[in-house]
């Protein structure tokens, strides 16, 4: 019994010091960490972006430029790629990261990027619609692209003449209602560039009009066309390709790549990479 009298207050001392100990560290480890350090970052630079004034639009319109490495420090002049649909949220970073590419690998030539922002797509790149009474009703403001394209000759390329050092080739890209502004423009207005990139054009706008008018105007066509087209029905693509095989001009060098394995949300990247590589390659390739 002695023993045991003697034991109880032992025990339980050292339960309660068992149990503080625990209750520290469960509060310990509930505590908030104290806040780590964020390390200092700095803006990566990939262009330069511009507010143009334009008479033609009415409203000063966003211009965005890549530069090739070296650009600042040499006298050459380069080629430039003007990208329709080319703002920072549009296609520039992924189109300017190309021509990157094919100058730090050496694949391609260098050129400057020039990328033109787009507001209203269907107004700047669509012609006006006759034939289709549902798509006008669809989009009331559509079929202003002469009025972009006058921005884009008048405006666009003569302040990039003026500022930066070209070389006087000029190409023009696009996908989707971009690449339809390519081939009309192509059609239309075949002086204003030599190089044509028209990926997955939707070329169905108004019952394929540019396609049904494109006989009588192909033959003023000149310089060289890159078409592709993604597995997609109904684009007005074939039909248009055929008709280059029939009837294109011997001034107009053309190419037409389908990409089948592509949709018309995949196709634009890879086509554009495939495009650039094979019109502005090394001199040596």
């Amino acid at each position: 019994m002695t023993l045991q009298t003697t034991e109880r207050p032992a025990l339980r001392l050292l339960v309660r010091v068992v149990c503080t100990l625990a209750c520290t560290v469960i509060s310990l480890a509930i505590l908030p960490l104290p806040a780590m350090a964020q390390p200092v970052g700095t803006p990566i630079i990939i262009g330069q972006s511009y507010q143009l004034p334009s008479t033609t639009m009415g409203a000063a319109r966003t211009i965005n430029v890549w530069l090739p490495p070296g650009y600042e420090k040499g006298s050459q002049r380069y080629p430039v790629l003007y990208l329709l649909d080319g703002g920072v949220d549009q296609d520039f970073h992924h189109i300017s990261a190309l021509a990157q590419l094919g100058t730090v690998v050496g694949t391609t030539r260098d050129v400057i990027v020039v990328g033109i922002e787009t507001v209203d797509r269907r107004n700047e790149l669509a012609f006006p619609v006759a034939a289709d009474a549902k798509l006008k009703a669809d989009y009331p403001t559509a079929g202003q692209s002469e009025r972009f394209r006058r921005f884009i000759a008048s405006e666009v390329k003569s302040w990039v003449e003026k500022s930066y050092r070209t070389s006087g080739e000029n190409a023009l890209i696009g996908e989707s209602l971009a690449g339809l502004f390519v081939i009309e423009t192509m059609l239309r207005a075949p002086s204003l560039f030599d190089t044509w990139i028209a990926i997955s054009p939707s070329l169905w706008w108004d019952n394929e009009a540019l396609v049904k008018a494109a006989p009588a105007l192909l033959p003023k066509a000149h310089g060289r066309l890159w078409l592709s087209v993604a597995n997609e029905q109904g684009m007005g693509v074939a039909p248009f390709a055929a008709l280059l095989k029939d009837k294109a001009p011997a001034a107009l060098k053309w190419t037409y790549l389908p990409r089948p394995e592509e949709t018309h949300a995949t196709i634009y990247h890879g086509a554009a990479l495939a495009a650039i590589r094979q019109l502005y390659p090394q001199p040596s390739q």
